[in-house]
């Protein structure tokens, strides 16, 4: 018998029937949306493309959404609910997935969008996707028996691909607009074309993307705000002012300066929350470049894993706002973290001693090595860490130069050129470790070129063997055991060095209103959102 799942009208009469329960006082507490209006979205910094097809960088999956949409959304629990597939099932063995797609859905330019856009959609995501690599690996065919059926045929199951199936994380594309292109050169990247609420209007390079209100919208009278303008401001202390005076109506993934925070928490006209964060944790992680003169050798890794203190610096970088954590999968991700502590604690004289042991004896400065530590420009925080790395070094002979770079050098130095020695990164464990984790250690997903995937140039067969079978595994318990494993590995090969999970807010205007209605919160459609007056 097939798990199966669908929006019904019975299901919406129910559900109005449990409002009525409540009476006045549940219509009091829910006001009704009004329209009209703009939404002034803060970024940290501009995106380098509108379309999460090639990328996962931050700035792209929050503009992505709004016009591209995937085929399902997920309350807080990951729990699906419809969106451009209205009805979902799935075989007992977990390798058949059958999508009932909404009827009368067109692309911006009014084309119909049909089973065979989910089909193409697929594909580019298999072979383009940083983790679309690893989700849709056992995905051997895509049916389309009529235009709005689409069946996904595996090779073998993937328990986590019910979840994945977002508009930023799976956009389903207009195949009429890419077939026969290169997907990193199509002007769609620049202009989205997709299903969304809003319609793209203009990019300002420097300065702002504006997205319209899409009057044909299948999800009428959605949606509600005119329009939404993205302004991009790379000071953290700028950002914090806009917040103040209004001219910023919201920002997510805590999008000012963290010494602001107490001082904003005292404007009135601020909310602060954490909800719409349960799609995506993070984890901070010294990231080495296996293939440095320096890293390639355990005991120097070992060394620098001795000289850090994970609260010392939680405190001083991300005042605060973040949890130890010594795993590549994320303390949220309780089904599958495992908080054993780093076998490396913090102990400088044995982190002296593995350096002597490695070939790096202090020279006549008490220099043992100079190098270049590179930093993921897109947090805010990213420059106070490697600040706070160069300082810890320093003090067992590491001479570090930190080395900024804008997010496209960044990306082109450490996945393409690979010309780094070791980096402060963030990776986004998702909602499974399959999709979110094992792009960085496969070393199947050692790919130059593409972004956020196995940048050390990790290569261990039994962490793939382990890595492999938690994809495909259905039985909960083994497979958890499974990443137990893999993380004790890492743990103890330290191709790099988890750190913290940051603790994200979302800071808005009291004249914002449903914003974040999802597990993703503003990195969906943001159909929903309102405005007051």
């Amino acid at each position: 018998m097939k798990a199966k799942f669908r929006t019904t009208r019975r299901a919406l009469l129910a559900g109005a029937s449990a409002l009525a329960i409540s009476g006045v006082r549940a219509s009091a507490q829910t006001p009704t949306p009004k329209k009209g209006g703009t939404l002034t979205f803060m970024q940290n910094s501009e995106p380098q493309t509108l379309v999460a097809l090639t990328t996962t960088a931050t700035p792209v999956l929050t503009v992505s959404a709004k016009a591209t949409e995937g085929l399902l959304e997920y309350d807080y629990d990951i729990k699906p609910r419809a969106q451009l597939a209205t009805e979902w099932s799935i075989s007992p063995d977990g390798k058949t997935y059958t999508f009932k797609l909404r009827p009368n859905v067109k692309f911006h330019d009014g084309k119909p969008f049909t089973s065979a856009d989910v089909a193409y959609s697929i594909e580019l995501l298999k072979t383009r996707h940083p983790r679309g690599r690893n989700t849709f690996a056992n995905v051997t065919a895509v049916k389309t028996p009529d235009p709005l059926t689409a069946i996904l045929e595996l090779s073998k199951p993937a328990p986590f691909l019910i979840k994945a199936l977002t508009a930023a994380e799976a956009p389903m594309m207009p195949r009429h607009i890419y077939e026969g292109t290169d997907p990193l050169a199509n002007p769609n990247g620049n202009a989205p074309i997709g299903t969304g609420p809003w319609k793209f209007k203009e990019w300002v390079r420097g300065s702002h993307i504006i997205y319209e209100r899409n009057p044909d919208y299948w999800g009428t009278p959605k949606p509600y705000a005119d329009r939404i303008v993205f302004k991009f401001l790379p000071d953290p202390g700028a950002r914090s002012i806009a917040f103040e005076n209004g001219s910023a109506d919201i920002g997510y993934r805590t999008p000012v300066a963290l010494s602001d925070l107490d001082r904003l928490k005292k404007v009135p006209t601020l909310r602060f929350e954490t909800k719409g964060t349960s799609y995506s944790y993070n984890v901070s992680t010294l990231q080495f470049n296996l293939d440095s003169q320096f890293f390639k050798n355990l005991k120097v890794r070992q060394a620098v894993a001795h000289t850090i203190d994970r609260a010392a610096l939680i405190k001083t970088v991300a005042y605060g706002y973040g949890t130890v954590c010594y795993s590549p999968i994320a303390p949220g991700l309780k089904e599958f973290h495992d908080p054993t502590p780093s076998p490396y604690k913090l102990d400088y004289k044995k982190a002296e001693a593995l350096l002597d042991e490695a070939g790096y004896p202090r020279g006549a400065n008490k220099v043992r090595f100079k190098v270049p530590l590179d930093y993921n420009p897109i947090g805010d925080e990213s420059r106070r860490a490697c600040e706070y790395l160069r300082a810890v070094l320093g003090r067992v002979g590491i001479a570090v130069e930190v080395r900024a770079a804008d997010p496209s050098a960044f990306v082109k130095r450490i996945y393409t050129d690979r010309d780094f020695d070791f980096t402060f990164n963030g990776h986004s464990n998702l909602f499974d470790p399959t999709v979110g984790v094992q792009r960085i250690y496969w070393s199947k997903n050692f790919k130059k070129g593409v972004p956020f995937s196995n940048g050390s140039h990790y290569d261990n067969p039994k962490v793939d063997a382990l890595l492999e079978g938690a994809s495909v595994e259905n039985d909960p318990a083994k497979r958890k055991q499974m990443f137990i494993d893999f993380q004790r590995i890492i743990a103890e090969e330290v191709p790099d060095i988890p750190l913290y999970s940051p603790l994200y807010l979302t800071i808005k205007n009291v004249r914002v209103h449903d914003d974040s209605l999802t597990a993703d919160g503003v990195e969906a459609n943001m159909a929903s959102v309102w405005l007051d007056a």
